[in-house]
């Protein structure tokens, strides 16, 4: 038994450093194989259920990409979900769990319909006066998310208090503040619902390439464009540096002169700004006007398991974000077309999640426990230079 025990650690060392020295195109083609073993898993699930197993998966991958108007939806949600998931992998990169995204995402979103609807009667209309409304509410929408962000951060640095607990809560109280200040206050006359004025027509993102009423090119390329101002700001600034040290080795970032409590609140204050620019995105892009946070989509929450996916890393909340914006559409899709129970598609999905998860979950176990010689011993630099400058 004892002479077993050797030899196995060193399969196991192989193995860790196989995967932890893996390429951009093999981790790829990992993710590819781990979706098709799930799905095949899952089609036998879904045919023990009952379930023509085959109609399912057809259904599973039309709803996400077979018709423009799919594609559009499954674009309109993964850019939801990429803005939101560099939002989550700022702060878990830099060691601090902001689990107030969701809130960040809803008071964001207000900021910009506020400055809108404000500001529409003061400003020319046409493409001038759009670009300009556009234009102020998504920087109100990143000064509100930035700043809500900064509560949770200055009770963690200065006052000590558990982040993943007031996060939470102050996810519940942008919802109900905001619901009662749209309900009381911008509620128009005569409506039946607890929404907003509609944003003037010229205040809306263009239709470039797809035809759709709730999704624009546009809007994607804001995501795509703000993964990678992230990324460098992350890899390539001494800001960056400092968040990614504090997050692997807070001891050593304080002994090299790093500001603990001030690095705190500037982690939650970068990943609230990104989460308010989701909510401009999505108020503008999406709905148009404001109304009831409680019927959002969960954006937010969703996108801490896009982030896990990538490991933390902002370029790969990319696919991670692609993926679950799939997968959330050809769900919907099957739910309108098929009599399936939705806790069986629900479980498909989960083992789709599940299977792309666990080989990113290996890497990062064996980077912290040892295996394939990187483990947590590993400077922070050494780290980011071996994962390619972006500190993974």
């Amino acid at each position: 038994m004892s002479s077993d025990a050797p030899g196995a650690r060193a399969a196991l060392d192989r193995a860790a450093d196989r995967m932890l020295r893996a390429t951009v195109v093999e981790r790829f083609a990992i993710a590819v194989a781990a979706t098709l073993l799930a799905l095949l898993l899952g089609s036998v699930v879904v045919a023990a259920s009952g379930y023509d197993a085959v109609e399912f998966v057809s259904s599973l991958v039309y709803g996400a990409f077979g018709t423009t108007s799919n594609l559009a939806f499954t674009l309109r949600q993964s850019t939801m979900l990429i803005l939101a998931g560099v939002a989550v992998a700022v702060a878990f990169r830099a060691g601090v769990f902001n689990i107030g995204v969701q809130g960040q995402f809803v008071v964001g979103g207000f900021a910009t319909a506020v400055t809108v609807l404000f500001l529409a009667p003061h400003l020319p209309g046409g493409a001038v006066g759009g670009v300009l409304l556009m234009g102020l509410g998504t920087l109100a929408a990143i000064a509100a998310g930035g700043a809500y962000a900064a509560l949770p951060g200055m009770m963690k640095a200065y006052a000590d208090a558990n982040e993943v607990i007031t996060t939470i809560m102050l996810n519940f109280i942008a919802s109900g503040v905001v619901f009662f200040v749209v309900d009381r206050y911008l509620r128009p006359a005569g409506a039946s619902a607890p929404n907003t004025e509609t944003f003037p027509e010229y205040v809306a993102l263009p239709s470039v390439v797809f035809d759709s009423a709730s999704f624009s090119v546009v809007g994607l390329g804001a995501a795509l464009a703000t993964v990678l101002v992230v990324y460098v700001v992350m890899a390539r600034t001494r800001f960056g540096y400092d968040l990614v040290t504090s997050g692997y080795q807070e001891p050593a970032a304080a002994y090299s002169g790093v500001d603990p409590e001030r690095n705190v609140v500037a982690t939650m204050t970068f990943s609230g700004m990104v989460a308010g620019l989701a909510g401009a995105v999505f108020t503008i892009m999406i709905l148009g006007y404001y109304s009831d946070p409680s019927t959002f989509p969960r954006f937010g929450f969703d996108a801490i398991a896009v982030s896990l996916l990538a490991a933390n890393n902002p370029l790969g909340v990319v696919p991670a974000g692609l993926l679950f914006g799939g997968l959330d559409a050809g769900g919907q899709y099957i739910g309108f077309t098929l009599d399936v129970p939705p806790e069986l598609v629900d479980g498909v999905v989960g083992l789709v999640v599940l299977f792309v998860a666990v080989p990113e979950l290996f890497r990062m176990a064996a980077r912290r426990t040892g295996l394939g010689g990187r483990g947590s011993s590993e400077s922070p630099v050494r780290r980011a230079e071996s994962d390619g400058g972006d500190g993974r």
